[in-house]
């Protein structure tokens, strides 16, 4: 008996790889907010979302560690949250312990 060609769900084009990107990176999410909060800190959590690639529920969380680990300062501006960097924290893992979040971000 043949075979019937079975349809296939359309993915969306977000979902499918180009071959130009990577597929992992050297960075983390985390850092990756971090470096979007740098460069705007009143950045809303949508744009810094599209920025990295996550959801603004992803940022959110990321957010909530970073702040509660000392690395960023959240300052109410009006209706707007503004990000301050504390720029003089050490990075977290022992192997770059003797470098900080603004040698980091200076890098980058």
């Amino acid at each position: 008996m043949p075979q019937l060609a079975r349809p296939t769900a359309a993915r969306p084009a977000a979902a499918v790889p180009s071959k130009s990107e990577a597929r992992w990176t050297f960075l983390t999410n985390h850092a990756h907010v971090l470096i979007v909060l740098s460069k705007n800190p009143s950045t809303v959590l949508r744009e810094v979302a599209l920025r990295v690639g996550i959801t603004e529920r992803a940022v959110q969380r990321i957010i909530a560690d970073l702040e509660r680990d000392g690395f960023i300062e959240r300052e109410k501006v009006g209706r707007q949250n503004s990000y301050r960097l504390r720029s003089k924290q050490p990075l977290r893992h022992p192997i770059e312990a003797h470098r900080s979040i603004g040698d980091l971000i200076d890098l980058i």
